[in-house]
């Protein structure tokens, strides 16, 4: 006997939050397409690794500029007030 959707949902919500999120995760994992499947989580950490390399040498080589936080956010802040007006 399968599961309508409206069993699956109560049952679902009857979870605890953990164990909700973990089977959500799971759902939503499985909608992925094959490709994605095929990639593997090494090529995606060696990706990843490329990626970080690239960005510290663009820091490195003055490529990029760093910016203090609170006065990215203070812009920010300014931009979003100036539209609202």
């Amino acid at each position: 006997m399968s599961a309508n959707s409206s069993e699956v949902e109560r049952a679902l919500l009857a979870l605890d939050r953990h164990d909700r999120a973990a089977v959500i995760q799971r759902g939503l994992h499985s909608l992925d397409t094959d490709a994605e499947d095929n990639v593997g989580q090494e090529n995606v950490d060696a990706a990843w690794l490329i990626e970080i390399q690239r960005r510290i040498d663009d820091i490195s080589s003055g490529g990029t500029e760093l910016l203090d936080v609170e006065d990215s956010h203070r812009k920010i802040r300014a931009d979003i007030s100036a539209r609202r007006k």
